[in-house]
């Protein structure tokens, strides 16, 4: 079981959402706590991603905690994913 921690900025995107996509992406951040594994972001990068319909969350891996660093759309993710490359 991983303890979640939410990281400074994570919900920047998170609450541009209405509520209705808040609890179902929530729902699925809770579920991080028992989930193995998930999708690799990009070699290189500490960050993994979690897949929602058209959501995404990203988050770090360090031994028994997950760390939350983004929450959004797939749009979203596209120019949070570039702002963190650059």
């Amino acid at each position: 079981m991983f303890e979640l921690v939410l990281g400074e900025g994570w919900d920047e995107y998170f609450l541009k959402l209405d509520s209705s996509q808040q609890e179902r992406i929530w729902k699925r951040i809770q579920k991080l706590k028992d989930l193995l594994s998930t999708r690799h972001l990009k070699h290189g990068l500490p960050f993994f991603v979690l897949e929602t319909g058209q959501y995404r969350i990203c988050y770090e891996e360090n031994l028994n905690i997950r760390k939350i660093r983004f929450a959004g759309t797939h749009k979203q993710y596209e120019k949070w994913y570039k702002n963190i490359v650059s």
